[in-house]
């Protein structure tokens, strides 16, 4: 496994060692030692979630606080969806940035985002499926969420959002400088 660190601290871009034969690959996905020496984390991931997409569907930008902060590692099963990563750390020198990079089942990278940072994705393939595993549980009270197109974060999505499908909820997430952010 190559860990590529990106511009935001502590978030990578994780690239898997593929062997490819006439029968199709093998890959590993995850190996909790391997990680933490890499990473020097001691990260232990308690919960798997996983989602399925139509194109165009926008989720985000989520995250939750305080005890229930959640560090993610994400990857997409089918499909291929653009992954986006928000510093929201307020004493973080990249405190508002974001990066994004193209997830696939073809180039099955995977990002690690760790706590403290917002989270969301477009599906840009027919569909996509995405499973991904975090650290702590989900808490709904703990949960908090920005606006997915914010004008102070300015996320590049790729091409125009207005046809995105988008839920009722995420539509209606508060702006950056609004949102919930205990730590």
């Amino acid at each position: 496994m190559n860990f590529i660190e990106t511009d935001l601290e502590g978030c990578f871009i994780l690239e898997p060692k593929i062997i490819e034969d006439e029968r199709g690959y093998f890959m590993e996905s995850f190996n909790e030692s391997y990680f933490q020496k890499a990473l020097h984390l001691d990260i232990h991931f308690v919960q798997d979630n996983q989602s399925f997409s139509s194109k165009g569907v926008l989720r985000g930008l989520h995250y939750q606080v305080g005890d229930f902060a959640q560090a993610k590692l994400i990857r997409v099963l089918s499909g291929e969806i653009l992954d986006v990563a928000i510093d929201i750390r307020p004493n973080s020198k990249t405190y508002g940035e974001y990066i994004s990079e193209v997830l696939s089942s073809e180039n099955q990278k995977q990002i690690f985002i760790p706590s403290g940072f917002a989270h969301g994705f477009k599906v840009l393939s027919k569909t996509a499926t995405i499973f991904y595993k975090c650290d702590k549980l989900y808490n709904k009270a703990s949960e908090g969420g920005i606006i997915y197109n914010d004008s102070t974060l300015n996320i590049d999505w790729g091409e125009e959002i207005t046809n995105c499908i988008i839920s009722d909820k995420d539509k209606n997430l508060p702006a950056f400088e609004k949102s919930r952010r205990i730590w």
